[in-house]
């Protein structure tokens, strides 16, 4: 089982990036797909999330109107966009696999974001 992220960067705030996680070894349609974000001296914090045949989204709060969650199934990847971006979304961004029946979790290693002028 593999999550692998990619396209974190530094960006000027208001700028935009696009992450993706690309999944193999499970069967990625029957899991629901999250990303999560971790800063520095905080906890880990659910940014936004979608089902495995994409059907329902949710986005955080903090996020909202700004990032949004996508997938692919026939590529077997996940992605979030993000547009305006605030010093504060500076975090270590991480790809989550949960399958809901037995709570089984799988997670990627994570890509650094960072937002600054």
């Amino acid at each position: 089982v593999q999550l692998v992220e990619s396209g974190g960067g530094l960006v000027q705030p208001g700028g935009s990036l696009r992450l993706s996680c690309a999944a193999s070894g499970f069967t990625f349609s029957s899991y629901d797909m999250r990303w999560y974000r971790q800063a520095p001296g905080k906890e880990r914090e659910l940014v936004a999330s979608i089902t495995g045949t994409g059907g329902s989204a949710n986005i955080a709060d903090s996020v909202k109107g700004r990032f949004t969650i996508s997938r692919d199934n026939a590529k077997n990847t996940v992605f979030l966009q993000m547009n305006s971006l605030k010093g504060e979304d500076t975090a270590v961004y991480f790809c989550n696999a949960h399958r809901r029946h037995d709570g089984m979790d799988y997670w990627g290693k994570g890509t650094l974001v960072t937002v600054s002028s």
